[in-house]
């Protein structure tokens, strides 16, 4: 432990005693900092007794402060822009396999979600998109019947277009990144036991 002489109170103590304590549990943060001080030599008497005490704090609180990192704690990498979407509502019908221009196959779908009072009911209508490629995911998506309630979380992003009429309109597109279904509709044949 650190021992200091002179008119040094029980409290002051104490708080070195705590850094050695963090010093023996972290040595590379803390240890090396308590190396660089010299201990206090011995000086002649002051006027007041909190002169001692507040001069250990100041070197106490200089000991106990670890080198500090200026990062961003939950990455390293660089950022970029993120629009998501969560979406929870029924199939407007069973999604269909289409092929782009590239002959690339692609599942589309809407889902249909509610919001508002039965008395103020309003209806938002998404067009999603996956690229699932062909197997067990795209065949699960494309045997889901309509209405069945999903989940659906996505990316989002808006494109302009002109229409027949050559006004400028906007449209949200929905590139599904996950899907779960959170209730099959009622098929009206009673379940087998």
């Amino acid at each position: 432990m650190l021992a200091l002489s002179g008119e040094v109170s029980d409290r002051v103590q104490s708080r070195l005693a705590r850094v050695q304590l963090t010093a023996n549990l972290s040595p590379t943060r803390v240890h090396h900092r308590l190396a660089s001080y010299t201990p206090l030599k011995p000086q002649t008497p002051q006027k007041s007794p909190f002169q001692a005490v507040n001069m250990s704090a100041t070197l106490f609180r200089r000991a106990a402060v670890a080198p500090r990192i200026v990062a961003r704690a939950f990455s390293t990498s660089p950022t970029h822009n993120v629009a998501r979407i969560s979406i929870i509502g029924n199939l407007a019908d069973t999604p269909e396999l289409h092929a782009t221009s590239t002959g690339r196959e692609i599942v589309k779908y809407a889902v249909a979600s509610n919001s508002g009072s039965r008395e103020n009911r309003h209806t938002s209508w998404f067009r999603v998109t996956s690229f699932a490629p062909e197997g067990p995911g795209r065949d699960f998506l494309q045997s889901l019947p309509k209405g069945t309630m999903v989940f659906v979380e996505g990316d989002a992003s808006m494109s302009t277009y002109q229409d027949a009429e050559g006004k400028t309109r906007s449209s949200l597109n929905v590139v599904q990144r996950n899907i779960e279904v959170l209730r099959r509709p009622a098929t009206g044949t009673p379940a087998s036991e």
